[in-house]
């Protein structure tokens, strides 16, 4: 299959690495001529050590080049991107194009997943029908996929049959592929686990311990739920690797940038002092507004994901969030 990646960062690497090593034409385009030339010189990407690109892989800056004879386009640019980039790539879309989306948000304002922006910016362009889309996602940190460690991915589409195709594609003796056709639950998980993700590294940073992260991701994870069923998702999913797994990946991780951004707020840095140290997207950052809008639609308490809006947007110490979080008297939320 001829597959063009629309990604450079160590997401879009991990992916294209190993769509290549699966014996797909792969073909990597980055909107930043610079980081194709990198790449092209390096063969390596300098966030991914120890992770050598397979030769067989194409890099263009030019997106008719990326798109030309595409079977499946897959995104991997950060959230904040995926309406830009998704005009760019409407005129070449073709007839029975399968469009992956591997980024994790929810877009402010519009309250779409990242799925759901896509295709809006597909049919402004006219193309309302005729290609398939679907959601890849899961605990799956890039440095890990890129050498080969063993991971398991979610590959989410109201027609099972894309999903299977897209898990086909995608799975070989180190990436096992689980399908689900709850494609907004899937995708709410990866955008609300990285705020949760936030508030377990914020813990971390004033030292509160073991107890304190896994009460918060326990927690965290009925937060999200509570929100995916008033939005009529599926139960079953936040139960799975895309919700549950994730979750306990993206809080424990060291490779968790919205861990780690989280850790560094907790020793006193600002999110902008914390972000630079960090150097790559936060996703978890750009997720808040999106998360306090859709706790306002759908009624829905999210009290974590306010307690990290009000220390990073707030200016609110964390002892104090997270005391006042400890005396919460709802009892509804007492029941386990």
């Amino acid at each position: 299959m001829k597959i063009c990646v629309l990604g450079a960062g160590t997401w879009g690497v991990a992916l294209a690495s190993l769509l290549a090593k699966n014996n797909h034409e792969v073909v990597l385009w980055s909107a930043i001529p610079e980081e194709i030339e990198e790449l092209k010189e390096s063969g390596a990407h300098k966030n991914l050590p120890g992770a050598i690109l397979p030769v067989g892989i194409s890099y263009t800056a030019d997106i008719s080049v990326a798109m030309a004879d595409a079977e499946l386009c897959l995104f991997v640019v950060p959230s904040q991107f995926i309406r830009s980039t998704a005009r760019v790539v409407s005129p070449h879309v073709r007839d029975g194009l399968i469009v992956v989306n591997a980024a994790k948000g929810i877009e402010s304002g519009s309250l779409l997943t990242m799925t759901e922006v896509i295709r809006d910016e597909f049919e402004k362009c006219g193309r309302v029908s005729g290609y398939h889309i679907a959601a890849l996602s899961g605990p799956t940190h890039a440095e890990e996929v890129a050498l080969g460690l063993p991971t398991s991915i979610v590959a989410a589409c109201e027609d099972e049959r894309v999903a299977l195709t897209v898990a086909e594609v995608f799975k070989n003796s180190c990436m096992r592929v689980y399908i689900n056709t709850d494609v907004l639950g899937v995708e709410l998980c990866g955008a609300m686990k990285n705020i949760i993700a936030i508030a377990a590294g914020i813990c971390r940073g004033i030292e509160f311990g073991d107890n304190a992260k896994a009460m918060l991701i326990t927690r965290g994870m009925r937060e999200i739920t509570r929100l995916g069923l008033a939005m009529g998702c599926e139960r079953e999913t936040f139960n799975g690797l895309a919700g549950i797994g994730d979750l306990i990946v993206t809080c424990t991780s060291v490779h968790s940038r919205n861990n780690r951004c989280g850790e560094l707020i907790g020793k006193g840095y600002t999110y902008d002092e914390a972000a630079r140290e960090i150097g790559m997207v936060v996703e978890g950052y750009h997720a808040l507004k999106a998360a306090m809008e859709l706790s306002e639609k759908y009624s829905v308490e999210l009290p974590i994901t306010f307690g990290v809006d009000r220390v990073i947007h707030g200016g609110v110490s964390p002892y104090v969030v997270i005391r006042e979080l400890m005396l919460r008297d709802v009892k509804d939320e007492l029941k386990i």
